[in-house]
């Protein structure tokens, strides 16, 4: 038995299992991942240990499979960025004290929704919407209540703002030098990421092209003034909130990077002086081994990229970096204690994928904006994961696991089929503005939303093990006066600051846009001069015009 060779030993086990078939199904004929990938009933050797050793590389080498760093969290946990934001900056400010005493390790900003699309909170657009799904920043003076009493010298701080990223940058520049904090010592990422907008969520501002100019503006800016700063988060996370499946977010998402690495090329700027400042945001989902696989794949596919494609020569420029967050599409309203084991799988696959940060959602989400009860388990869970689950005392543990490498191939192999599609587009942009990317989305949504539905894909709690008369918990509400206190806030702004000055550092801004400048510098005065985010995003509008979805 000892000298039998391994296929003649697999063939026996075959048909063994084939016979005990007979007599006892499997639960299904095809099992597969959520991305359609098949499910084979056992992994075996597929290539030799020396093939496997070169293409998945070590930890902290080309091509990255293994993680960014060769010790990984053996040297650092990641950094657990728990997102917030909701009513007013001082509200915000409170909870962001209480998430970094509960031990939290760096800020994430959550911005309501007239702030996304560059509106005041007066503005009859505004109407119903102030503080709702995060914090209203209407001028500097909020920017400075929301970072009170927090040395921005000592957090890193990510800021999930898109369309008016310069504006929000600009005014975390501001507040830091009034602490006496230089630019060069503040460390965060926005996220900056407009074209995902387009694709998947829509809080976009400009047409596509001007926006380009912005985010290439931001990274030459960064790169000289504001180093240790991350220019923009290419955002996968809102793709798979769209309903795409494992491959498409890795795909769409590195399409969108390679369209961001262009423009930058193409305004001028060396791939070695921007490539080490981009950063990526995933989704964590619920197919455990998927997700695992999925970063590992996005990791080496875009080394190879960077390296193949745009000759890079920094290592840190092939290095994908990535945050997570868990899922939001995943957590139900029924039964919202469940989604407390959701995130825990969710948050293990990222930390075995790799991630440099991470954001636990709560079990209310569905409900509502997160309590402080919720908050703090969220955070408990990647606690425990970080030092009782002992999965972060080796590189890469799932490494050499059959299944797993064969599955990252499998990601690697169908992310870079749809990425030669949209190159033959002639790239992400072009294939944004002709809906080739959201119509696979809603394609795919549909498809799970059919399934769900027929009962084929079980949502525990939902469409299976449902519970009757169910107790709702207790959830966060807003305050009703708040919106009139935000916008009585913003009327003393205005009556209190230079109006003058304001009204010659939008003048300047408008013609900087209309030329060729670098416009953080102007946006920059701006904000310094108590100018709003509305006022400064209408001063560009009217140089750029409003996109209009096709």
């Amino acid at each position: 038995m000892m000298n039998e060779s391994q296929d003649a030993r697999y063939q026996k086990w075959e048909e063994k299992t084939r016979r005990l078939l007979e007599k006892s199904p499997e639960r299904k004929e095809r099992f597969e991942t959520l991305s359609g990938i098949e499910v084979k009933r056992l992994y075996n050797r597929g290539k030799s240990v020396e093939e496997m050793d070169e293409q998945v590389g070590l930890p902290g080498e080309y091509p990255y499979t293994r993680g960014i760093h060769p010790t990984m969290y053996r040297s650092r946990y990641w950094t657990m960025r728990q997102y917030a934001g909701f009513g007013s900056a001082a509200e915000t400010n409170k909870r962001f004290r209480y998430l970094l005493e509960q031990g939290q390790t760096g800020l994430s900003v959550a911005f309501d929704l007239p702030t996304q699309i560059g509106y005041d909170s007066d503005d009859p657009m505004a109407l119903g919407e102030v503080g709702k799904v995060g914090v209203a920043i209407d001028s500097l003076k909020d920017m400075e209540k929301l970072f009170e009493d927090i040395p921005l010298d000592q957090v890193s701080t990510s800021m999930t703002i898109n369309a008016p990223a310069a504006v929000l940058l600009a005014m975390y520049i501001a507040v830091a030098e009034k602490q006496g904090v230089q630019p060069h010592q503040i460390r965060g990422t926005i996220q900056n990421d407009i074209l995902k907008e387009y694709i998947a969520r829509g809080t976009y501002i400009f047409p596509p092209q001007p926006s380009m100019r912005l985010i290439t503006d931001i990274f030459a800016y960064c790169a000289e003034h504001v180093p240790k700063w991350n220019t923009i988060s290419i955002s996968g996370y809102h793709i798979r909130e769209a309903g795409s499946t494992a491959v498409q977010e890795v795909a769409f998402t590195l399409a969108n990077g390679i369209a961001y690495v262009e423009a930058a090329i193409a305004a001028g700027l060396h791939v070695d002086q921007f490539a080490p400042r981009l950063s990526f945001f995933f989704n964590a989902h619920n197919h455990f081994f998927e997700e695992i696989a999925k970063f590992r794949a996005a990791r080496r596919l875009w080394a190879k990229i960077m390296k193949e494609r745009f000759r890079a020569s920094n290592e840190r420029s092939l290095q994908l970096r990535f945050h997570t967050q868990t899922g939001g599409s995943t957590l139900t309203a029924q039964q919202p204690d469940n989604n407390i084991v959701r995130v825990t799988l969710q948050a293990l696959a990222a930390v075995l994928g790799g991630t440099q940060s991470l954001h636990t959602n709560a079990r209310d989400e569905a409900l509502a904006l997160p309590t402080e009860e919720s908050a703090r388990i969220a955070l408990r869970t990647q606690q425990i994961i970080a030092y009782e689950s002992g999965v972060a005392d080796t590189v890469d543990p799932l490494g050499g696991s059959y299944y797993i490498e064969e599955l990252t191939d499998a990601i690697e192999r169908e992310a870079l089929r749809y990425i030669e599609k949209i190159d033959e587009m002639g790239g992400a942009v072009q294939a944004v503005e002709q809906g080739f990317m959201q119509r696979e989305i809603h394609r795919v949504a549909l498809e799970t939303q059919r399934k769900i539905e027929a009962g084929t894909e079980i949502v525990v709690g939902v469409n299976r093990f449902c519970i009757e008369n169910e107790v709702q918990p207790q959830i966060m509400r807003m305050d009703p006066e708040l919106a009139k206190r935000q916008m009585e806030e913003l009327r003393q702004v205005r009556a209190n600051r230079d109006q003058e000055e304001v009204k010659s550092k939008l003048a300047r801004l408008k013609r900087a846009a209309e030329g060729t400048d670098n416009l953080m510098p102007h946006i920059l005065e701006a904000v310094k001069s108590y100018a709003t985010v509305g006022e400064i995003c209408n001063a560009l509008r009217e140089v750029f015009g409003e996109y209009q979805p096709v």
